[in-house]
């Protein structure tokens, strides 16, 4: 066999080995498995620090976000002076992740006067040095990571004001992640360095409404004070002795020198049979009745109604029977109370509708009856008024008599008092102002008009569902101020979502520097200033108000029937007052954020949240505690980044 038929024999050997083996399938797995080999492990072992390096790069794009801000604010020109600057404020912000190795930082001044900031850092492995051959080596012992930042040197400052929830349904966990998230919240958002801009937060606790505290009567004006007491008593003149009562329809009552008109009202006390038989003259006795003058001695009576009083049946009157007749000095005998030029008007229209006017009234000396005071600390609806009198509509003769003092307080909307009809069968009911506030009405309910020129409503709040304790807190850059109003949040009452939201806005509104002078906002000025309202609630807002009390249609959650007045919201739905509020809000270029921490998605609350945000992505719903902190920061991230160009 000659060389060339040997070559050719071996390569017809080679090709159809080379199609069977193209053509088994017995060790594919084995092989694709050893050629893939290197690939998984790089990605098993190495996706942790991959992982790892991604976190790192949202640290360090916060860490030179502020530290690029640093550097702008500064006075500095020169590259080299920014850089200082900004490598000094970087290392700080680093400080907090030890695992972070800064390996460069650049700061420069573009033409345009904006600094550019480039930052690398070295994230320690923990899966390093990996070889494989024949590949090599995979993994270093460090990954480098890299972030950029650019502040227009011409930035501008910023104005928060933070609504929070504190209602009853965020005790426990809840309010801790709350205090949690709010507190980093401040460290995000106010800086440490003030000039040459500013970042300054304001901070609303609200439930049943805000607590404006000493900011209160310059709110909501000064609550109309008492007019003092001189007189009160239900009777005209001297008792007179009945002496008779003839047996007839109607009665003629005997009375020497009573001193009665026609059309008198008398009250009659102290008759008795002088036996047990038959019917007793006592049966009119402590009722009032009306008098038609007969003669000088004697006159007829009938009833309140206008019925005839009929003593026909009743025994012969005997001189045991003797008992008094007294004069009233209104109608239905009550007692009226002397306070000159008091002020109060007959009726009021403040519901809506027609009702009397209310009093209420203290320290009062006498009128009682053992240790009980018939009129102290209680509210009444008056009638018969004059310029110096009024009624209260209670009878007073089975009482001691008034001996002296008192104070009449007026108790509408707008007074220290407030003496309304409740929700649950009408029971007058009285509360006392609070510094709380609720919603505003009329033309200016939704702006943020002066409140020196357009008063923000009352408060009359239940003991049941009190006035929170945490009061509001002015734009301040004091972090801890901020915090400490944070720390000692406790929860209390239902929500008024509305007028949390209504005080976010006012806290950045120039119009209401005239409560807090010494933290005003500046002006609506977007290129120099960015203003946010951050809205959290967790859940429904209930708790509208009629006059400054809870209204008759406030909802589920909103406390007992038996504290809310029987009026509707002036302003209608809270739900609805607060899209109004958000509308306005945003007209002025506020950004607006909304939180709804575990409010369901899909929900009428969530839905309205979207809505009232600047955006969709500006609206959040954390379910847990870890979620708020997590939206909070970039809440903080995004308002901060906002004043950066890229």
């Amino acid at each position: 066999m000659g060389v060339g038929n040997w070559i050719k024999r071996q390569a017809r050997g080679a090709r159809a080995f080379a199609r069977r083996f193209g053509q088994s399938t017995r060790g594919n797995v084995a092989m694709i498995f050893a050629i893939s080999l290197p690939i998984l492990v790089m990605i098993t072992m190495g996706g942790v620090d991959i992982n790892r390096a991604a976190t790192v790069r949202v640290n360090l794009q916060d860490a030179l976000d502020a530290a690029t801000l640093a550097a702008a604010r500064s006075t500095a020109t020169t590259d080299a002076d920014l850089t200082t600057i900004g490598t000094k404020a970087l290392k700080a912000n680093l400080q907090n992740y030890p695992d972070i190795n800064l390996a460069n930082a650049t700061f420069t001044l573009s033409a345009d006067q904006i600094v550019i900031a480039n930052a690398t850092v070295n994230v320690k492995t923990l899966v390093a040095n990996i070889v494989l051959p024949p590949y090599g080596k995979l993994l270093d012992d460090t990954l480098p990571v890299g972030a950029h930042s650019e502040v227009n040197r011409s930035s501008k400052n910023i104005e928060v004001g933070l609504v929070l929830d504190i209602t009853g349904s965020m005790a426990g966990q809840r309010i801790a992640d709350l205090k949690t998230a709010a507190a980093q919240l401040v460290d995000i958002v106010v800086q440490a360095q003030q000039t040459p801009y500013y970042t300054r937060m304001a901070i609303v606790p609200y439930s049943i409404g805000v607590n404006v505290g000493s900011y209160a009567n310059a709110a909501r004006g000064t609550p109309a004070t008492y007019v003092n007491i001189t007189g009160a008593s239900w009777s005209v003149g001297t008792s007179k002795v009945v002496t008779g009562i003839s047996k007839a329809n109607p009665a003629v009552v005997t009375a020497v020198a009573h001193g009665f008109s026609t059309g008198d009202t008398v009250w009659i006390t102290g008759l008795d049979s002088g036996n047990n038989s038959g019917t007793k003259y006592s049966t009119l006795n402590n009722a009032a009745y009306v008098v038609t003058k007969i003669d000088a001695n004697s006159f007829s009576i009938k009833t309140a109604a206008g019925a005839n009083v009929n003593t026909s049946g009743f025994r012969t009157f005997v001189s045991v029977t003797a008992g008094v007749v007294t004069k009233c000095q209104v109608t239905d005998c009550s007692i009226v109370v002397t306070a000159a030029n008091h002020g109060l008007q007959a009726t009021t229209t403040d519901t809506g509708d027609t009702r009397p006017t209310t009093v209420y009234l203290t320290d009062v000396t006498g009128l009682t009856s053992g240790t009980s005071s018939l009129v102290n600390n209680q509210g009444f609806e008056i009638g018969n008024v004059t310029t110096n009198t009024f009624s209260i509509g209670v009878n007073g003769t089975g009482y001691v008599p008034y001996v002296s003092g008192g104070k009449a307080w007026c108790g509408m909307d707008g007074c220290q008092y407030r003496v309304f009809r409740n929700d649950n069968g009408g029971t007058l009911t009285s509360f006392q102002t609070s510094t709380c506030v609720s919603e505003r009405v009329g033309s200016q309910r939704y702006t943020d008009a002066s409140p020196a020129s357009y008063k923000v409503g009352r408060n009359y709040a239940s003991t049941n569902n009190p006035c929170p304790s945490a009061t509001i807190q002015p734009l301040t850059d004091n972090k801890t101020t901020l915090k400490n109003l944070i720390s000692g949040l406790t929860v209390t009452g239902s929500t008024a979502g509305q007028i949390g939201l209504a005080w976010g806005w006012y806290t950045v509104s120039p119009n209401f520097n005239t409560l807090w002078s010494g933290n005003p906002a500046g002006a609506n000025v977007p290129r120099d200033t960015l203003k946010a309202v951050i809205l959290m609630t967790d859940g429904d807002f209930n708790s509208p108000y009629c006059t400054g009390v809870l209204a008759g249609d406030a909802g589920s959650g909103s406390g007992s029937s038996s504290d809310h007045i029987n009026c509707n919201a002036t302003n209608g739905d809270p739900f609805t007052q607060a899209a109004n509020l958000c509308d306005a809000i945003k007209a002025q270029n506020i950004v607006v954020y909304t939180v709804g921490f575990s409010v369901t998605a899909g929900s009428q609350a969530a839905e309205i949240l979207k809505d009232c945000a600047t955006s969709p992505d500006y609206a959040f719903l954390p379910a847990s505690g870890a979620d708020l902190t997590d939206d909070f920061a970039a809440i903080g991230r995004d308002i901060t980044r906002l004043r950066i160009s890229k």
